[in-house]
């Protein structure tokens, strides 16, 4: 558990080692069932995957989980919410099941605890690609193989959209909700797009290998830990609004130089003062040119 230091400051040392240790088993698992002939694999209401893998992690955990924080809360992508308690357990036990199901070895599980409304440690392990990367408030993020053979992430210096990298997951997200054009305007700003995928566009970003990572929906359980390891490296890590963390539903990701240039692509500002459905884009996307464009000569 927890416990304050002479600072005043929590430290949640034993809380991250034991996320380690579920990181551990949940290794064990998904490794264990990765590519297997026998793979089950069923479809969620929202279409989605769901694999024999991803419900036998979670169950894992939650079980640990009962036995060594039984007063804590939990949140799983695959059984939703159990206990009420200020610090909560944020558990996504295969981000990348598409790819996990298709033989594609980017894949992680992801790991959080978070206090009241903020995100305290996060852990992120992907066995198939022998990475796993883990932050804890105050600590800095960390990458390596143990705690004791790790070395200190930090995100880039890059400071011009011109000389960025720019990650994603797909353009089929940004179609649906009508914002294609915005994230295609800032894509040719950048000097390299490259859609990376879940997990590995924000880890990428807090080793300083990409600048922007960015998604328009997302569930809390994909962006929790990955705040968490953005934030200690340096970086920025916030809604499509600008609100920091990962309660918003969607993801901004930068090494803090780039985000107010990111958002006047991709920010959802609030409601047009005019008319109340339609949303207002930042400054500097598609829209406000369309808006600047030459009225038609008349004759």
């Amino acid at each position: 558990m927890p416990i304050t230091t002479s600072h005043g400051s929590t430290d949640y040392t034993d809380d991250l080692r034991l996320a380690h240790v579920l990181a551990d088993d949940a290794d064990s698992l998904t490794l264990a069932r990765f590519k297997a002939l026998d793979l089950h694999v069923m479809s969620k209401p929202d279409l989605t995957p769901v694999t024999d893998a991803d419900k036998a992690v979670e169950d894992g955990i939650r079980r640990t989980l009962s036995r060594v924080r039984s007063r804590d809360a939990v949140i799983g992508e695959e059984q939703g919410t159990t206990g009420h308690s200020q610090r909560r357990w944020i558990v996504d036990p295969i981000d990348g099941t598409k790819n996990y199901v298709r033989g594609v070895p980017v894949w992680a599980t992801l790991i959080a605890l978070a206090v009241d409304d903020e995100v305290v440690l996060g852990v992120v392990s992907a066995p198939q690609l022998q990475r796993r990367w883990w932050a804890s408030a105050g600590n800095g993020a960390w990458t390596g193989r143990s705690l004791l053979k790790a070395t200190k992430c930090e995100v880039s210096d890059v400071r011009r959209l011109e000389d960025a990298s720019l990650s994603y997951s797909s353009l089929s997200g940004w179609d649906e909700r009508g914002r294609l054009d915005d994230f295609v305007s800032l894509s040719r700003r950048c000097w390299r797009t490259r859609a990376y995928g879940d997990f590995w566009s924000y880890m990428l970003l807090a080793e300083g290998a990409v600048d922007i990572a960015a998604e328009p929906e997302l569930e809390l359980y994909d962006m929790a830990a990955l705040d968490v390891i953005v934030r200690e490296a340096g970086g920025r890590f916030t809604s499509l609004d600008g609100t920091d963390g990962p309660w918003g539903g969607n993801a901004l990701a930068s090494n803090g130089h780039l985000h107010d240039a990111a958002l006047s692509f991709l920010g959802s500002l609030g409601d047009d003062d005019t008319d109340p459905d339609v949303p207002r884009r930042g400054p500097g996307s598609v829209s406000s040119l369309r808006d600047r464009q030459a009225p038609p000569v008349l004759d």
